[in-house]
């Protein structure tokens, strides 16, 4: 009798961990249909003196992923940043509705550009696959009785920039110019494909 060849073994699935406590990531991971967990990288994300927001976006999101490395060996490590530009300032998280306040009055009318950087690290391999998404968001000539009634609605007092794009913060937005519509919500998942390929976790 014949014996038939055994069928090839398949490869364990590699364990994904987003390095974020984000909602916001976490919903556009789970579009990829991958099992996946989130941990808190506990990083500080204060921006270095003379650091362009590019440089403090891939920095961070760099950082927060090597930083869930040892508690998660093994692991594929996502990490991401996003940075608000502002007239050469960086803009951060507002935390109170105050300096949200500030912040849409000081971006009415005008473009802010969003670094959203993103990093893989294989904490097998040490190797560490990264990128930088720029969206140029034009806001639009709201009032301040809009900005108080939109800041009622949605509170993004978490979010750089003090509008969620994904809720009702697309009304302050007049335009949007990116390669990817998810980096702006805070993970480019364009990018990330292509990185997972790379890195032997094909979505597809």
């Amino acid at each position: 009798m014949q014996k038939q060849p055994l069928p090839a073994a398949t490869p364990p699935q590699r364990q994904l961990v987003l390095a974020s406590t984000s909602p916001y990531r976490r919903e556009l991971l789970a579009r990829l249909g991958l099992p996946f967990e989130t941990a808190s990288p506990g990083v500080d994300e204060t921006p270095l003196a003379g650091e362009t927001a590019a440089a403090t976006s891939v920095r961070l999101a760099i950082a927060k992923a090597r930083a869930l490395a040892t508690s998660h060996p093994g692991a594929l490590l996502i990490g991401s940043d996003q940075v608000a530009l502002l007239d050469g300032a960086q803009l951060g998280k507002p935390g109170t509705h105050a300096r949200a306040v500030l912040q849409l009055q000081a971006m009415r009318g005008k473009t802010v550009q969003f670094h959203t950087a993103l990093a893989l690290h294989d904490a097998h391999s040490g190797h560490t696959q990264s990128a930088v998404d720029v969206t140029n968001v034009t806001m639009r000539e709201y009032s301040d009785a809009q900005i108080e009634h939109y800041l009622q609605r949605d509170q993004p007092y978490d979010c750089a920039g003090s509008a969620k794009v994904e809720a009702l913060g697309i009304a302050m937005i007049a335009r949007v110019a990116s390669s990817d519509p998810t980096a702006l919500i805070g993970l480019p998942l364009i990018a990330l494909v292509g990185m997972l390929d790379q890195a032997g976790l094909p979505v597809l």
